[in-house]
């Protein structure tokens, strides 16, 4: 489809505030994905868009981070190829294996994770003890998200940060730069997929590309500066925010047990 030129410099300025959320704590999927569907793009086709726009945006924070030192390059690089492996096979699956359950089960392991970042004493820019070998994450946890992220996707980022500060330990900042480099690599590979399925509106995420780009650098450095202060209460905002747009949809299952209890119970 086509838009204008006024509605693309639009979806790029909103890209911009995505990128830079995106950069510190996640989540600027939440800004848009709803821009592109309010701009008249199919859903299949918004969140393809999404993906082109969101390499840009992690290529972006993944330099930033590297740049400060904060990415440990022999350990991070094979995490990445494992993370898109990953997320190829989640692309694939989306389309063999119902997505509803996840739709009822992230929600409350969102609202998990916002406890855990939110009251937890760990959750501080020291490295911590380590609970699992590097090696074993490397190829369990990270896979793992990947699939999730090319499947499904909301809160991806939050899960890589969730396992980086509690298994590996490592400090807020350092373990920010490590998810920023397997968002970039999750998205690059379902991004791959999309692409030769001709599923991408190319002047639309080229154009948020931009946007995100320079919303990622501006975030990249409000994180490095403000470190676990700016991002521990914006992680705990965004998997809350993302639970509570995963459950405003009707369709939710988990809404609708909810539901069913509810009227079960005034029905007696």
């Amino acid at each position: 489809m086509e838009l204008g030129i006024e509605a693309v410099a639009a979806l790029a300025a909103v890209a911009v505030l995505a990128g830079m959320l995106d950069a510190i704590a996640g989540g600027g999927g939440l800004i848009t994905v709803p821009a592109l569907l309010l701009a008249g793009l199919d859903p299949i086709g918004a969140v393809a868009t999404n993906k082109l726009q969101g390499v840009f945006g992690t290529a972006s924070a993944t330099v930033a981070f590297a740049r400060a030192g904060k990415i440990d390059w022999p350990s991070a690089w094979p995490m990445a190829v494992l993370a898109a492996l990953g997320a190829i096979a989640g692309a694939v699956a989306v389309r063999i294996v119902p997505g509803a359950w996840l739709a009822g089960l992230v929600p409350l392991l969102l609202i998990g994770m916002a406890l855990y970042f939110g009251l937890s004493p760990r959750m501080t820019d020291a490295d911590a003890r380590r609970r699992m070998a590097p090696a074993l994450f490397a190829t369990t946890v990270v896979p793992l998200v990947g699939f999730y992220d090319g499947f499904f996707g909301p809160g991806a980022g939050s899960f890589y940060m969730m396992g980086f500060v509690t298994l590996l330990g490592l400090g807020v900042v350092r373990a920010t730069g490590q998810t920023k480099l397997l968002n970039f690599a999750s998205n690059g590979g379902s991004l791959a997929l999309f692409v030769a399925a001709g599923l991408v509106v190319w002047p639309v995420g080229l154009a948020m590309g931009a946007g995100a780009l320079i919303g990622a650098q501006l975030g990249s450095r409000l994180a490095l500066r403000f470190g676990a202060g700016l991002i521990r209460p914006l992680i705990v905002l965004v998997c809350c925010a993302v639970a509570l747009r995963l459950l405003a949809d009707p369709a939710n299952p988990l809404r609708r047990m909810v539901a069913d209890l509810v009227g079960a119970g005034w029905g007696r």
